[in-house]
């Protein structure tokens, strides 16, 4: 069987860790598997890095950000395969270019175009243990890019894909994915299994366990995936088909998303194609707009809100202050002290009335909703940040997902 494994900036943040990381792989060599390893960068030295660049520059050019950043992962593929080495395992050490991750131009949240693999393959043709640093790959113009937060979890993804391997393991400091984060709701339980569309939801509305562009690649090329502690032993949570099981109950999870700002452009001119003036610059900036919602119209003006991630506040401003000119709105707000909370669960599509009992209990909680967001298998409701907390424990209460 072959094994992609991923070892988080967590798994790794010490010598002694990465010690026990390197045990971990030589077991699963005893096993008799091929095993090929990725990892991200030690833990907190990302945004150690990160510090360096805005000490040097307010904004620091992306691309020479990416090549800063790029340097921690291959610290940790060198620590580790010295470590294999050491202990008697041949291991060799690849950057995401020697492997042939080949990814668009954008810099800092590239996307990935294609993986080679070809000396990986050769690497584990000789008996050799590839270890891949995470989180980077080459554009075409060979400069050096990075994936944005999570990317190691993608580039495990996509190089478990490209090689067909069996299996592709999460390592992590969690056991797997819980129906709420434990430090929030400690009755929160351990699925078994998750369907691919429930994590991908789950991923993208908060839950920190794995990253959504990974759980998206992985779906659409069937990648077997699976979440598991790097701490404790434990068979983990895997990934799968959507099954009839899955539809019993009405709400799998419960999610929290303080990493949203909410933006809205008052009196905005209704006529058509000012939606697109307002959202296009945006999409051009490679900015994720999650949210949107437009007031009724009133004396032909509206007002316009939606959410993007906090990172890009700063940058969507800017471009709004001078949309707002262009259009003739007449002002600009901002609220960074959101928080997005969510439902979600495949079974709400033979469950009805999951809205009504979500609206009910932050009611009654006497939290205030001020947006709200639907799909066939979840709810969203942006609410003031200070009770989202409090928001996660009523709602995993009220869904009864403690025994479920």
């Amino acid at each position: 069987m072959l094994i992609v494994q991923k070892y988080g900036g967590t798994s790794v943040g010490n010598v002694e860790r990465i010690r026990d990381v390197a045990r971990k792989v030589a077991k699963t060599r005893d096993e008799g598997h091929d095993v090929v390893v990725v990892v991200s960068a030690m833990s907190g030295e990302t945004d150690r890095l990160l510090s360096l660049a805005h000490e040097v520059s307010e904004a620091p050019a992306e691309r020479e950000v990416d090549v800063l950043l790029s340097s921690g992962e291959r610290v940790t593929i060198a620590l580790l395969s010295i470590a294999l080495n050491s202990m008697g395992y041949p291991a060799k050490a690849f950057t995401g270019r020697q492997v042939g991750i080949v990814t668009d131009g954008v810099h800092t949240r590239a996307r990935i175009e294609r993986v080679g693999g070809e000396r990986v393959r050769e690497a584990l043709k000789q008996g050799i243990i590839p270890v891949i640093a995470g989180f980077q790959g080459i554009s075409g113009e060979s400069d050096v890019t990075t994936l944005g937060r999570g990317g190691s979890d993608l580039s495990a993804v996509a190089i478990a894909a490209a090689l067909k391997a069996d299996l592709c393991d999460i390592y992590t400091d969690v056991e797997g994915v819980f129906t709420a984060d434990p430090n929030i709701v400690s009755e929160a339980r351990k699925l078994d299994k998750v369907s691919y569309e429930e994590m991908l939801e789950l991923a993208s509305l908060g839950a920190k366990v794995l990253q959504n562009r990974s759980v998206e690649y992985a779906a659409k090329h069937g990648v077997r995936l699976r979440v598991l502690s790097t701490f404790k032993e434990g068979s983990g949570t895997l990934l799968t088909e959507e099954d009839a099981d899955m539809e019993k109950l009405a709400v799998s999870g419960v999610t929290c998303d303080r990493n949203q700002a909410k933006i809205t452009i008052i009196g905005v001119p209704d006529r058509p194609g000012i939606a697109a003036k307002i959202f296009g610059p945006v999409a051009d900036a490679n900015i994720v707009v999650d949210m949107i919602i437009q007031n009724v119209s009133q004396e032909s003006l509206t007002d316009i809100s939606f959410t993007v991630p906090r990172p890009d506040v700063k940058k969507t401003i800017e471009m709004m202050r001078s949309v707002v000119k262009d259009i003739g709105a007449k002002e600009l707000e901002v609220k960074e002290d959101i928080a997005k909370v969510s439902v979600v669960g495949v079974g709400m599509r033979s469950h009805s009335g999951v809205a009504v009992r979500m609206f009910s209990v932050l009611s009654k909680e006497g939290i205030n909703i001020m947006m709200i967001s639907t799909s066939e298998i979840k709810i969203s409701c942006v609410i003031d940040a200070k009770y989202a907390e409090l928001a996660v424990r009523a709602l995993h209460r009220a869904f009864e997902l403690e025994g479920a």
